[in-house]
């Protein structure tokens, strides 16, 4: 299509990997380096098939549940979304090498939990149902500890038990705006809810959707790369219709994008939720060019310098397994 018109594309910045996500990653691939193949990993690692397939051609195993792991003392990595409580529990009574590659700030809001309980406060828990963060944080607690609250019309219902002190913790992957609004409704009916020292929507998902809100007004068709069971990446293209991007759609490779949306497009966005590695972004940059002439320009809104560190475990002599 070689006459076809021009297209622009505004790329934003920052996009794709978080340090959470880079960590757990390396956590796994550094396993396999120490320990050889097999190394287990309860659920994806991160939400992105084209990682997860890439560690299984390295020798990874992906399981759902540490019943399906065999007794042969090899390593078993926890995802980065976070377990309950009971996870690791089974883990050592079974006395398997286990390492948790849970993102530092999901851990965070994991021990706010406890401190809040701590305190005799009931927690709610802004988040989504089924969520693996969320059944992890859910899991830090005795059953009844935490009552979730999905939307609006949950905080205006939810009745917490009589008398309870409060605190509020949330997920770290939500839409920015819609969590404020569901927390000004909480705090409307509940105002000495006691809040995090510091908020638990991460700095990932934030810098993304003000990315993406930076860009949404100036593009006709915003591309977002991720998986649909990836939270971050599914408020990108929530937030970009919202900031007044006409259209968005979600492709999980660049063969996915249908040159059909193209046609009467000059203007396009490109974004990649944080566990979206940019060799996806650069395919759905030479699937555009298929269609014809491209060119780019970054909107960088914020520039991420932070690293998480790898268990010592894996940074120490590599311990033998008896």
């Amino acid at each position: 299509m070689a006459d076809a018109a021009p297209i622009h594309v505004l790329l934003a910045g920052p996009r794709g990997f978080c340090a959470g996500v880079d960590r757990a990653i390396k956590i796994v691939e550094e396993a396999l380096r120490q320990y050889g193949a097999p190394v287990y990993v309860r659920h994806e690692i991160v939400h992105n098939r084209f990682v997860v397939q890439n560690l299984e051609r390295q020798g990874a195993v992906f399981v759902e549940e540490l019943d399906e792991i065999p007794d042969d003392g090899q390593p078993v990595v926890f995802s980065a979304h976070g377990v309950p409580k009971a996870v690791p529990a089974a883990a050592e009574a079974r006395r398997m090498f286990f390492l948790d590659a849970t993102c530092p700030l999901v851990s965070k809001v994991h021990r706010e939990a406890e401190q809040h309980h701590a305190r005799g406060r009931h927690m709610f828990l802004i988040g989504h149902a089924g969520h693996p963060e969320v059944v992890g944080t859910m899991g830090q607690l005795p059953p009844g500890a935490v009552t979730l609250v999905e939307d609006e019309a949950d905080a205006r219902a939810v009745q917490p038990p009589p008398g309870a002190a409060l605190a509020f913790i949330t997920q770290t992957t939500l839409s920015v705006d819609d969590t404020a609004e569901i927390l000004a409704i909480l705090q409307s009916r509940f105002p000495g809810m006691a809040a995090p020292a510091k908020e638990d929507i991460c700095y990932a998902t934030t810098n993304r959707q003000a990315a993406v809100k930076a860009i949404a007004p100036q593009v006709e068709l915003m591309v977002v790369v991720g998986a649909p069971n990836s939270s971050n990446s599914v408020r990108l293209k929530e937030v970009a219709l919202r900031a007044g991007c006409p259209r968005a759609v979600m492709v999980q490779r660049g063969r996915d994008l249908d040159l059909a949306l193209l046609d009467g497009v000059s203007r396009i966005g490109v974004t990649a939720g944080a566990s979206a590695p940019e060799v996806l972004v650069e395919e759905v940059l030479a699937r555009l060019r298929e269609r014809g002439p491209v060119t780019t320009e970054e909107i960088v809104v914020a520039e991420e310098k932070i690293i998480f560190k790898l268990p010592a475990a894996l940074t120490a002599a590599a311990p033998q397994q008896a």
